[in-house]
């Protein structure tokens, strides 16, 4: 009974353990994308108030045990800011990233597959990608107006050409293949051959591709807020908080540093899996391994 003991307690794990092994980018990434949204979700649980309470006697507090991240420049507590903060940014970038790669994907199935078609929403998706992805939504969000929905849906649109570019290269190459040319010949219907053979083969890059939109998309969301044309400055977010500390920089920098340093954190954290899941959907990695 001893001995059985032992060799289950040397037995490494094989499932977390493996993965660790073999992607540790992926595991470290998803830990800290975990922790964002966990902190997001838990945002009125961690000892956070109100960020909208303004308390002048706390302006430009520094950090300390009543305010662990300190105080702005009208005495709200930049803990809480940061926390709640959390929630636009993510809402943001899973709302780019959903939209992005649904609507790219429909572009890029029906460019791969319809010639005539292809040559209209290429050249649509090349005239969007001409135009800096700032300035499009800084275009969009002036006509429509600073809101979290609008902010999204002008993210989205200078996202969905990489992804339409990214499935239709993916469906040229497998229309070549020989068990697609039998099912087309064979007068298999076009959803089935959709569904069984383009659909599965398209998931691993987009997977992959919907990280860095992820990532692309909360970058963006704090320049826009950052500039003033994101978010209204009433919600707070990370790029709403570092602009209002921008001019006292020099005499209060915790305002910038702890919403700075949540971004960092929370774009090294997807890019990391997206690392991760590159390697693990590489056939030539897997093969070295």
């Amino acid at each position: 009974m001893s001995a059985s003991t032992t060799i289950l307690t040397q037995a490494p794990p094989t499932g977390l353990w493996r993965l660790w092994k073999r992607h540790p980018n992926f595991v470290i990434g998803a830990m800290m994308l975990g922790s964002a949204l966990l902190a997001a979700i838990a945002a009125p649980w961690l000892g956070t108030i109100d960020p909208q309470m303004i308390a002048p006697f706390n302006r430009l507090e520094a950090p300390g045990a009543n305010f662990w991240f300190g105080g702005d420049l009208v005495g709200r507590d930049v803990y809480s800011r940061t926390i709640y903060g959390s929630r636009i940014s993510l809402a943001v970038g899973l709302g780019v990233a959903v939209i992005g790669i649904s609507l790219g994907l429909v572009v890029g199935i029906l460019s791969g597959f319809v010639s005539w078609v292809d040559q209209i929403l290429m050249r649509v998706m090349d005239g969007l990608m001409a135009i800096p992805s700032i300035l499009l939504a800084v275009a969009l969000i002036s006509l429509t107006g600073a809101s979290l929905k609008n902010v999204i849906i002008a993210i989205s649109i200078a996202e969905i050409p990489r992804v339409a570019r990214l499935v239709r290269s993916v469906v040229l190459q497998l229309k070549e293949r020989p068990y697609v040319e039998a099912a087309i010949t064979a007068g298999t219907p076009f959803i089935w051959i959709l569904w069984r053979h383009i659909l599965p083969n398209t998931l691993a890059p987009l997977l992959v591709q919907a990280t860095y939109i992820f990532a692309s998309a909360v970058l963006t969301e704090a320049i826009l807020s950052f500039i003033g044309a994101g978010t209204p400055p009433s919600t707070p977010s990370w790029g709403n908080i570092i602009s209002e500390g921008r001019t006292v920089f020099s005499i209060a920098p915790h305002i910038v540093l702890f919403p700075g340093i949540a971004l960092s954190f929370t774009v090294l954290g997807v890019n990391l899996m997206g690392d991760g899941l590159r390697d693990i959907f590489d056939p030539r990695y897997v093969s070295r391994t």
